[in-house]
């Protein structure tokens, strides 16, 4: 049966206009006021879901035609808007950017959009963006307008005021230190370090609240989804994932599709722990190994045992960070060194600049998977790759896939959900 909740996909001309940050204060709100409020990231991220579920103080989730597939959006989509008071979706890039874009995703659900506009610096002009964004694209749900980082009450009066009266104006955020969300090199500070963020999302909230009315958008219909079951196919298979400060970039997805399949996870942290849990096989997922080298470096006894575990044949699954640890050495941004674990062949080196950003595609031996790529570091190393990516854009960026025995490794961040069976065989002891 389809199910129907409200909703809204924030979106922005650009990147860096504050969409987050909006979501954000629209998830604190709600949440506030006794909603249930589930939040979705358009695209691929890590960072920025960390934020909406401290926002919303429930799990986030990804969504993408192309990553996920319409199907798997469909299928969560419809499981939120059956106990959700609100949908929340943030989207990617500027509206119309990619493909797909993130007016790709509201046409196909039919999700209207509410645009976070930066009024700094604007005044009428504001209102002539907001009616461009709502009508380049007839089909387009939209809802209205947000303003983002006004200098004062009576700037976003005159943002308000310079709307056509079509469209909703659902208040302003200030330009203010007390809301902004602080970034580093790969995006957003990680939630768990900003020890001040839940009075930053609470002033964002009552921004919202004092400038606009509150009320709830109207109702979208969501279809029911038509996939089967899986079939237990990790059923006794012990998982270690790795997560703490150092690796932490996970999809919630994957965690959920590894039970799914009947494994048991067992977290565990490469910064604190001295030994493994008992485990089958290991997951190390990306994260900021480069923002840790002392303390991993250090950690011998832990270094020991997943040399021990990959000795005897077990699986590994390592991505983007969880790569980085496993290679010879790496080096930060500074020019700081640290030996790794030296299950791989060579040294990473971080570099001031994005070395690739991309969506990827890689044909496995297990199966084809998808996923994205997103780094500042670099590889030296004499490995032969057992495959490379494929970006379904530009085709500029290949990244490799690594293996060595039952160790498999890579900068790409696979979304596990998009073969479940291919990633079950990584696991798989």
């Amino acid at each position: 049966m389809p199910r129907e909740c409200p909703a809204l996909l924030i979106a922005a001309p650009a990147s860096g206009q504050g969409k987050t940050t909006v979501t954000a204060a629209l998830a604190r709100l709600h949440a506030r006021q006794g909603r249930r409020v589930r939040v979705f990231k358009c695209g691929p991220d890590f960072l920025d879901p960390m934020i909406l579920a401290r926002a919303s103080g429930l799990p986030v989730y990804q969504l993408d035609l192309w990553m996920i597939g319409e199907a798997e959006c469909r299928r969560l989509l419809w499981e939120a808007a059956g106990s959700a008071d609100l949908i929340l979706i943030e989207g990617v890039m500027g509206l119309f950017d990619g493909n797909p874009s993130a007016a790709d995703l509201a046409r196909r659900f039919g999700v209207p959009v509410l645009a976070a506009i930066d009024g700094s610096g604007m005044a009428q002009t504001f209102g002539a963006m907001a009616h461009g964004l709502a009508s380049y694209q007839a089909d387009l749900p939209f809802a209205g307008v947000l303003g983002n980082k006004v200098g004062s009450l009576r700037h976003g009066e005159i943002l308000r005021d310079a709307l056509p009266p079509s469209l909703r104006w659902f208040g302003a955020l200030p330009r203010s230190a007390a809301v902004e969300l602080p970034s580093r090199h790969l995006g957003l500070v990680q939630a768990n370090e900003l020890a001040d963020l839940d009075a930053r999302l609470d002033a964002a909230a009552d921004a919202l609240a004092a400038s606009a009315d509150t009320t709830l958008p109207a109702p979208v219909r969501f279809a029911a989804p038509t996939d089967a079951p899986l079939p237990p196919v990790l059923a006794g298979v012990r998982i270690g994932v790795a997560r703490d400060a150092a690796f932490a970039f996970l999809y919630e997805a994957n965690l959920d599709l590894l039970r799914a399949l009947g494994a048991e996870l067992r977290f565990f942290s490469p910064l604190a722990d001295h030994e493994l849990p008992a485990v089958d096989s290991l997951y190390l997922p990306g994260g900021y190994p480069e923002l840790h080298l002392a303390s991993l470096a250090s950690n011998q006894p832990m270094a020991t045992a997943i040399r021990a575990h990959h000795a005897v044949g077990k699986p590994i699954h390592a991505e983007c960070g969880g790569m980085l640890y496993l290679f010879e050495r790496l080096t930060d941004q500074h020019g700081q060194s640290a030996d790794m674990l030296g299950l791989l062949p060579g040294s990473g080196t971080l570099q001031p600049r994005v070395a690739a950003l991309a969506l990827q595609e890689v044909e496995l031996p297990e199966g084809r998977l998808r996923g994205h790529t997103y780094h500042h570091s670099t590889l030296d190393s004499a490995l032969t790759p057992l495959a490379h990516g494929e970006c379904p854009n530009y085709r500029r960026t290949a990244e490799a896939a690594f293996r060595q025995g039952r160790l498999t490794a890579s900068y790409i961040h696979f979304y596990l959900p998009s073969n479940p069976l291919a990633a079950a065989e990584l696991f798989r002891p």
